[in-house]
């Protein structure tokens, strides 16, 4: 039983350090434009691609934070 349980966890464990990349769909743009500058690396090329694919749908307030954060990006 033992055994059976710590099987368990190490695999559930395993399955979440697998799958611990941001899932940047699932958040709001207010969310993803307060987040700009703290991304990492590894995900940046996926949080530019789900930012900038909001940007048409963006309201004029969304927009100037949007601008006014850009430079974070770099």
């Amino acid at each position: 039983m033992l055994k059976t349980l710590a099987i368990l966890f190490s695999s559930l464990l395993l399955i979440s350090i697998l799958y611990a990349q941001e899932n940047f769909s699932e958040m709001s743009t207010q969310e993803l434009i307060s987040i700009m500058g703290y991304v990492k690396q590894s995900e940046l090329v996926q949080f530019k691609q789900e930012l900038e694919s909001r940007v048409i749908n963006m309201s004029e307030e969304e927009k100037k934070a949007y601008n006014k954060n850009l430079d974070k990006l770099k």
